[in-house]
């Protein structure tokens, strides 16, 4: 038998633990349960709570089950009577100062505080002394306090000290005057710090756009995926009545663990903007007027089929891939092989290179096993939250990282290099590179990831051939961070421009007698080609798919038709690491809104397209998986050494979207907007 392996007995059953492991976690092994407040698996111990509180034999006492290691044959007993009156002790005590708010506070019905008090407390206080009373503190606009019901567990301290490395909470003062806080007056504003309140074991920190909304047992829980960044994060929405009126995630150890990025937490408001366009619209002579389905879909189907072929059609980066395919294949139908997706891109000088799709190099678990990582052109927590969060770990066991940006960000974790001051490709040839490269070397797993400023600087083909030069020359993998939720997506189902056909910043600057635009706001989305809504307006006839209705889509558009966004219909997208993952509609549309597929589906049968036949995204899905056959990742293949500057390299070539700007919806949320990022992006704030 290993010498890691040991033996003890839980419950009189015997068992087999790891030497090392605390006794919470093997009796969380064998289904032997022990109540808990202060421990959570991704945090480090302390004990503070005392709930946990069993019988191990010999001891004087009950020992916490969190911060008691295993030990060769060590009984243990977790429903004994000493440990049940210890754990009811424990609860009277936490009950002392706890407020009686459970039928008002938003914790209710699924508040860790009030099941165990179900099983362990009393029903009648013997405690007769006032309260404590603790003030609430404002700590932004995403997260609401109730602090008199904490009962000091630290989950949200620790999470800020060890996950976000921005310790924005703490404690002051001692015994009963011991408050959680921020110490001095300031909003909890890491991209990350809204999962504090699923750390949250009682209703001291709750969802505060969501406060007092709802009730935990009126809702449904559906699961759904991230639309706004390449990880894919997994999460449940919570819908009352065709209402989505909270997101929380969904644990996927392989993807986003248990945690959520706030953008993909607090998104789903942008779903009931005032700003949702309600029904199709034309424009006549100039001014608008409303009209009904039918004739929307006529009057595109009219355009599109009278252009002969000179069609242009440009997506969001976050479409799924069965709106994808049929975007594609009506292009194909409309001879036109103008089609692109890749709408934040100025540089294609070397598009033919491109891989099959874009590749994050690895798993997304597995960045956590690299020895060396260097991150070209990203402005890493903004760009996908979760990534950072895996980087920021792999650098905590060890690992090198270094970061080639014109700007230097902040990262709360420790960077070996840092190059910055110059354009990106000037960085990645210039000398400064040299330990950089020492450090890819020296390491047995080393991964070099270009990110969003890369993939939009005007120099990214050259960005992109000395960054695969420096992988090639060290033994590292090549990876890229795409924009949107479903680039790759995208990719494998055609929605590139084909033998002939123009790329997303070609085809504005050309005169094409349709354009199509699916889920794309000019003004903000197309850094393809610079004055992208005045040259828009210049096309012969623009069809604008929309969920949202703004200034620059009535200036660039001649028909607005009003999609659904990624809540309201079903679909699938394909993450940075290949991964298919499906999801359902989980929200009512909105006005006359419907999903953009549906929308697809019927411009194909009104243009007399064949094959567009389609009952669900199912049957779109199964057909394009039935051509993709398995996704085989790929990495930048091209040049590797190249001859001069395809584009101008400093830092005013670069454009590095705000966190809570990259998409129509996100823009929209309010929450989001009034955090310190967004105002920061705005220019309201310091």
């Amino acid at each position: 038998m290993s010498d890691d392996v040991i033996n003890i007995e839980v419950d009189g059953k015997p068992v087999e633990a790891k030497r090392g492991q605390m006794v919470i976690e093997v009796t969380d092994e064998v289904g032997a349960y022990v109540p808990r407040f202060c421990y959570h698996e991704k945090l480090s111990i302390a004990a503070n709570c005392r709930m946990c509180l069993v019988e191990v034999e010999k001891a004087p006492k009950p020992l916490p089950a969190c911060a008691t290691p295993v030990n060769e044959g060590m009984k243990v007993f977790t429903k004994s009577p000493q440990a049940i009156a210890a754990q009811k002790a424990t609860m009277e005590f936490l009950l002392i100062n706890h407020p009686l708010d459970c039928p008002i506070c938003d914790q209710g019905g699924e508040c860790e505080l009030q099941d165990l008090a179900m099983g362990y407390g009393r029903d009648v206080s013997r405690y007769n002394d006032g309260k404590r009373v603790v003030k609430d503190k404002d700590i932004g606009p995403l997260v609401s306090t109730d602090m008199t019901r904490c009962i000091h567990c630290t989950r949200c301290v620790r999470f800020g000290e060890e996950i976000t490395g921005q310790p924005q909470l703490g404690t002051t003062e001692r015994g009963e005057n011991m408050k959680i806080g921020t110490y001095i007056e300031q909003s909890v504003d890491h991209e990350l710090s809204a999962n504090i309140i699923d750390l949250c074991p009682v209703g001291a920190l709750n969802n505060k756009p969501y406060r007092y909304s709802a009730r935990a047992w009126e809702m449904v829980q559906r699961p759904a995926v991230s639309p706004h960044d390449c990880v894919g994060s997994n999460m449940f929405a919570h819908v009352l009545r065709g209402t989505v009126k909270r997101i929380v995630p969904r644990e996927n150890e392989a993807i986003n663990e248990t945690w959520l990025a706030d953008r993909d937490r607090f998104s789903y408001e942008g779903i009931y903007s005032p700003e949702r366009l309600q029904k199709p619209l034309v424009k006549e002579s100039g001014e608008w007027r409303e009209l009904d389905w039918e004739e929307a879909l006529n009057t595109a189907a009219d355009r599109l089929k009278g252009a002969n072929g000179d069609v242009g059609m440009l997506s969001s980066p976050s479409a799924t891939i069965e709106e994808g395919h049929l975007l594609a294949r009506l292009a194909e139908h409309l001879g036109t092989a103008s089609i692109d997706h890749r709408i934040e891109r100025r540089d294609f000088s070397d598009q033919d290179a491109d891989p099959a799709f874009p590749w994050l190099g690895c798993d997304i678990a597995d960045i956590e096993e690299q020895d060396a990582i260097f991150v070209v052109g990203s402005n890493l927590r903004h760009e996908a939250p979760i990534i950072a969060h895996r980087i920021r770990k792999a650098s905590l066991a060890g690992a090198r990282v270094s970061i080639a940006s014109s700007e230097e960000h902040e990262y709360f974790f420790n960077v070996a290099n840092t190059l910055s001051g110059a354009g990106l490709a000037e960085l990645l040839a210039g000398a400064g590179i040299e330990p950089v490269i020492d450090s890819l070397k020296a390491a047995d797993n080393a991964l070099v990831l270009l990110g969003n400023v890369a993939g939009r600087h005007e120099a990214f083909s050259t960005v992109r051939a000395l960054a695969a030069d420096i992988a090639s020359k060290t033994g590292a993998k090549l990876g890229t961070l795409s924009p949107g939720a479903n680039s790759a997506g995208l990719s494998l189902t055609g929605v590139l421009p084909g033998e002939g056909g123009l790329d997303a910043g070609a085809m504005l600057d050309e005169s094409l007698d349709a354009v199509v635009l699916l889920n794309v706001e000019p003004d903000k989305d197309l850094h393809a080609t610079p004055d992208a809504v005045g040259k828009l307006g210049r096309q012969g006839y623009v069809v604008a798919m929309t969920p949202f209705d703004s200034e620059s889509l009535r200036e660039a558009a001649d028909l607005l038709l009003p999609i659904g966004t990624s809540f309201e219909t079903s679909g699938t997208f394909v993450n940075v690491e290949g991964r298919l993952q499906s999801f359902a509609g989980i929200a009512n549309p909105v006005g006359e809104s419907r999903p953009a597929w549906k929308v697809l589906r019927v411009l194909g049968n009104l243009t007399e397209a064949p094959g567009f036949e389609y009952l669900s995204t199912e049957e779109i899905r199964d057909e394009v998986q039935a051509n993709l056959g398995e996704i085989e990742p790929e990495s930048y293949a091209g040049t590797t050494r190249p001859a001069g500057l395809s584009g101008e390299d400093a830092p005013a070539a670069e454009i590095d979207t705000p966190i809570y700007s990259v998409d129509s919806l996100v823009r929209r949320a309010a929450a989001l907007q009034m955090t310190v990022a967004a105002k920061r992006a705005a220019g309201e704030t310091d």
